[in-house]
């Protein structure tokens, strides 16, 4: 094999921040070439370099041996590059066809000719057996469906290297089976792949090469013959990070049970999801992209329905719709704040009377200054800066909307609190006065379900760590020392179910 692709010393900051520090990646013509690393690595940054969304600020790329510069994303596109992301670039009321065929249309005389694109992209399905109709709208077809639509528009580009970003976390075991079958035939093919995943099963199963990325860092690139799931998350994490330790000593709390959750389902999502929590106790949740617990989350709190099973609120049944969650002091805040937290263009003391009507109306209408009290109150409660209620929500930093947020519960007589990723794209100081907020609502009798990709993170606040793996709870940490590694491993398969457990 010769090398297609060569990246060298490539470097990148932002704000004088290093993201990414002389790393070198290079892949081969035919080679599938697994890219890891924990969140906040320079996978991404140095996928985004590579596709011409972001600038490098150091370092050279060769395409077949000669220096090449990426400024956009079309420069990627005539090298031949081609790039799946999680979120399908889709046009959902199109056809197959239409969306795989979009701004290259086959011309005749000056007119688009659909006989050749129906030819051509039929000629693709039937070589790679994809299974799906050229005619067929993309909004009738499965996740898996759409995924091999994205593939068809790299290949009918005549793409030499597809660059493919958690293929598998939306996907059923049988959908991920077939999406290696396509895998394997692109390498036959002399197609290159770049391979971002934390499944560490799919990694062994398909690459040729490891490359793992650490604190933006090419710290290993190893051969399919050293690949070593549990040195492969050593790796990862780093030496210095793995001997760190919850910092609470994780023990069922004796006070009495808040939540009890039995044998919740969805099918295709999750299922058999039994948990409880209790008074005073901040439970986290882990799992890679696609476990489900965002899901279970939803349901929990009656954003989502479930197919089956049941969740009891102190005893009693809950009917899972989102009034009686709040009615029985539920709070929610979701993954995507910005779209789903808050509301930008309101003032902090509107979007905190968004959840208080019933609390600050009189005979239907809201009373102004109340409003501008409980607004006032939770400002100087949660120290959220620019000290002004006033200020509309979107003007703020990450971790003064995410306190923003959690004002909008923290108003009211909470009981439980799920957060999802409560700390995603905060600086280090805004972190910490986050996990204070969360210790004192728990200090308090408050129950908090904390959702998180971040290990460190999990460590830092929970008193119990329960593990989702493919829909399903693979493990709990309830007792002694438990490390990032150990979480790794379970999220990934290696550590076995009991590992977690009492003995």
């Amino acid at each position: 094999m010769s090398a297609l692709l060569e990246m060298k010393d490539i470097e990148k900051s932002f704000n004088e921040s290093p993201v990414l520090k002389k790393v070198d990646f290079s892949v081969e013509a035919g080679e599938v070439h697994a890219l890891m690393g924990e969140n906040g690595a320079g996978k991404s940054t140095l996928i985004k370099i590579l596709t011409g969304i972001y600038p490098k600020d150091g370092g050279q790329i060769y395409w077949n041996g000669q220096p090449v510069e990426i400024n956009n994303r079309n420069d990627a596109s005539k090298l031949g590059i081609g790039v799946i992301y999680q979120e399908l670039s889709l046009i959902p009321t199109l056809t197959v066809m239409q969306n795989v065929m979009l701004g290259k249309e086959e011309s005749k005389a000056g007119f688009v000719s659909a006989r050749k694109m129906r030819k051509r992209v039929s000629e693709l399905i039937n070589k790679y057996g994809f299974g799906i109709k050229p005619d067929a709208i993309v909004e009738t077809l499965t996740i898996a469906q759409r995924q091999t639509i994205e593939i068809l528009k790299a290949l009918s580009e005549e793409s030499k290297l597809i660059i493919m970003d958690e293929p598998t976390a939306s996907l059923s075991t049988k959908e991920s089976d077939a999406l290696f079958g396509i895998i394997e035939q692109l390498r036959k093919d002399g197609v290159s792949v770049i391979y971002i995943s934390h499944r560490l099963e799919e990694v062994y199963r398909l690459s040729d090469r490891l490359t793992v990325l650490r604190d933006g860092a090419r710290v290993a690139t190893l051969t399919k013959e050293q690949i070593i799931p549990a040195e492969v998350v050593r790796l990862m994490i780093g030496k210095e990070l793995s001997e760190a330790t919850a910092s609470n000593n994780l023990t069922t709390s004796d006070k009495p049970v808040r939540l009890k959750v039995d044998n919740l389902t969805k099918k295709g999502i999750f299922k058999n999801i039994s948990f409880d929590i209790h008074e005073g106790e901040i439970v986290g949740f882990a799992g890679l992209v696609g476990a489900g617990r965002t899901e279970v989350m939803r349901c929990i709190y009656g954003a989502d329905p479930c197919d089956s099973g049941t969740v009891e609120f102190e005893g009693k049944p809950l009917a899972r719709k989102i009034t009686d969650s709040i009615k029985n002091g539920f709070g929610f805040v979701p993954e995507d704040r910005r779209n789903q937290g808050f509301t930008p263009l309101l003032s902090i003391e509107r979007n905190v009377a968004l959840t208080n009507y019933d609390t600050l109306a009189a005979s239907g209408f809201v009373k102004s200054g109340k409003e501008k009290e409980l607004g006032k109150e939770m400002v100087d409660r949660l120290n959220i800066k620019p000290n002004n209620p006033l200020i509309p929500v979107g003007n703020l930093s990450g971790g003064n909307q995410q306190k923003a947020v959690l004002a909008k519960w923290l108003s009211r007589d909470l009981k439980l609190l799920i957060i999802d990723e409560p700390t995603a794209g905060i600086d280090i100081g805004a972190k910490e006065e986050i996990y204070k907020i969360l210790e004192e609502l728990a200090a308090h009798g408050t129950s908090v379900i904390m959702v998180s990709s971040d290990l460190q993170e999990l460590l830092r606040v929970s008193q119990r760590i329960i593990v989702m793996r493919k829909g399903e709870i693979f493990t709990e940490f309830s007792s002694g020392k438990i490390t990032q590694e150990d979480i790794l491993m379970a999220e990934s398969g290696i550590l076995t179910k009991e590992a977690g457990k009492d003995e």
